[in-house]
């Protein structure tokens, strides 16, 4: 018997592991780029909100029709990747459909499955690829789409589509094999919809449905591991982050935004307010806000790696809606891509965050971060709970307390609110002056 079937098997296992180490690897330091923040408090809730949000797609379902199709491939891709367990061990010991006998009747039930989803998987690409491309749904027309975003986009759902084929065509071959006395193939009883492509096969001669059945079982399993280390590359890396993602979630109610705590306790202090660790001097303050990924928190890093660039977030954008070059989902884009420039610079000895260019101004403009209302709709619309709006805040901060370079009309009201404690300029005892000529106009 040869081994060496079993050989190039490991061989191509330990490649893709080794592959996918040095990505992981490399992807958890670009995150842990930025700042520290804890965020471990309520972690009951925090469970629940990853099984409720990332689990169970719970705000997939507010458009039903992409939720229905995209949990038709959800499952399909938890569940047919059960197959893959078998399919590495028949690999590693050079078998043939290992669990068959164990399992007996209940292998071919199992089977069935399998193919029932890798057909709903394979209609919902071709939905999900017909939007993009045909229908031309307005959100997956954004300029930030243009180019690699939507080659990626299209490429996992072709990969996703030939897998299925794969998996079908490998079935049916294999069980005309087994049909025919072939004892290296075992008979399982009718799978149902690999039998309706096997008229398709019914005329080859043995040995080429030999060659298409092994051809078909390598190519799938070669293909889930190309398709491991792709998407580790690709937007869909949101497959893996989601669920972490929606762990760190901001808990805090949406309308809630974060103060500075080193502006806090300065304010505090000032205002003879008791602050944390008083009798330590503050510590040096690089800069206010965020100019670059090292100014963000790794939860924002991270949030930009689990962005799925599904573009709700800025379908709902009210700034965007209203024609400003606002799109959050271009700012979960922007984040990533500098993240991952500052990666390679650094892999390869360079200067990494001190290459001269930064997040701000190289990649986004103070005409999109100015043309944000702070309204949240970016967040709640999130399927996987990416808090754009804090990064967005972030950067805000910076263009106003390190480059004082906020729109003056902001700067009059900012100087109003702190004087009169209103956006207006008139003093406080006038404010409710209007009240009297109502009255006035009433009496007459």
């Amino acid at each position: 018997m040869s081994f060496l079937p079993q050989i190039i098997f490991i061989a191509i296992l330990a490649v893709a592991g080794i592959i996918l180490t040095k990505r992981i690897k490399f992807l958890r330091r670009n995150i842990m780029l930025g700042k520290a923040e804890t965020r471990n408090d309520q972690p009951g809730e925090r469970w629940k909100t990853m099984a409720l949000v990332a689990f169970g797609q719970q705000k997939m379902f507010k458009r039903l029709l992409p939720a229905f199709l995209h949990l038709l491939i959800y499952v399909g891709f938890v569940v047919i990747n059960l197959e893959v367990l078998e399919f590495i061990l028949d690999g590693l010991l050079g078998t043939h459909r290992l669990f068959a006998p164990l399992l007996g009747g209940a292998y071919t039930v199992a089977m069935n499955v399998f193919e029932f989803l890798a057909v709903a998987v394979l209609l919902s690409c071709v939905v999900f690829l017909t939007r993009r491309n045909v229908s031309k749904v307005e959100r997956f027309t954004k300029p930030e789409m243009k180019g690699w975003p939507t080659l990626d986009a299209n490429l996992i759902l072709v990969i996703e589509i030939v897998l299925m084929v794969a998996i079908l065509t490998m079935n049916a071959t294999d069980q005309i094999l087994a049909n025919r006395g072939d004892e290296h193939y075992v008979v399982l009883g009718t799978l149902f919809f690999s039998s309706l492509i096997q008229p398709l096969f019914e005329g080859m001669s043995t040995g080429s449905l030999v060659f298409i059945e092994r051809f078909a079982w390598w190519f799938h399993i070669v293909g889930i591991l190309a398709f491991a280390v792709y998407v580790t590359y690709s937007k869909h890396l949101h497959i893996f982050l989601a669920f972490p993602n929606t762990w760190y979630s901001n808990l805090k109610p949406k309308g809630e935004m974060v103060n500075m705590p080193e502006v806090t306790n300065e304010v505090n202090m000032m205002l003879g307010i008791p602050t944390e660790n008083p009798s330590e001097p503050p510590a040096e303050i690089p800069r206010f806000g965020a100019k670059d990924i090292n100014d963000l928190s790794w939860v924002n890093v991270m949030n930009a790696y689990s962005c799925t660039e599904c573009g709700r977030c800025t379908s709902e954008c009210p700034a965007n809606l209203t024609g400003k070059k606002l799109s959050p989902r271009k700012i979960m884009m922007d984040v990533r891509d500098r993240a991952e420039e500052v990666g390679k610079s650094l892999d390869s000895g360079g200067p990494g965050l001190e290459d001269g260019k930064s997040l701000l101004g190289d990649y986004i403009t103070k005409e999109e971060l100015n043309a944000c209302t702070s309204c949240n709709a970016c967040v709640e619309a999130c399927p996987v709970n990416i808090d754009p709006l804090s990064i967005i805040l972030n950067m805000r901060r910076y263009v106003a307390m390190e480059e004082s370079g906020t729109p003056a009309q902001w700067n009059a009201m900012y100087q109003n609110m702190e004087t009169s404690f209103a956006p207006w300029k008139f003093s406080p005892q006038d404010r409710f002056n209007w009240a009297n000529e109502v009255k006035e106009e009433e009496i007459k």
